[in-house]
């Protein structure tokens, strides 16, 4: 009896632990398009990007991939709209990142328009986005 309660827990354990594993492997599938010249302005260029493994038509996508690990969500948490921000214009670039981080659904649109909107960029290029700058 003590035989079969303890194969029981085992194969409980092993189930348990499975289940969470497989839960852990969520993935991340992002799409990224830039206007170079603004929305209105330019045509958009648009890039793929897959984790686990490392994948997609955006350059070096396994840095990509290894910074996106690193930061997490808090690469795309917005500008809070009561910040107080430089106001320096950083150029006409524009760009949006949709898909999903982690297995969780993810939209985050990037611009220049000031020193908060240029620093939330710059956490995410060259290595997702392309560099920004007034041309």
């Amino acid at each position: 009896m003590c035989r079969i309660a303890i194969f029981s827990l085992a194969a409980i354990a092993l189930v348990a632990c499975a289940g969470g594993s497989a839960g852990t492997s969520r993935g991340t599938a992002l799409t990224v398009t830039f206007w170079a010249e603004g929305r209105d302005a330019s045509e958009p260029r648009r890039w793929t990007l897959r984790c686990a493994p490392a994948g997609g038509t955006l350059p070096r996508a396994a840095v990509a991939c290894r910074r996106l690990a690193a930061g997490r969500r808090s690469l795309f948490t917005p500008v809070p709209r009561d910040a107080v921000c430089t106001e320096i214009y950083g150029g006409p670039q524009t760009a949006r990142v949709v898909g999903k981080l982690d297995g969780r659904r993810l939209w985050a649109s990037f611009r220049r328009t000031n020193g908060c909107h240029i620093a939330r960029w710059q956490r995410v290029s060259p290595w997702l986005l392309p560099p920004g700058g007034v041309s």
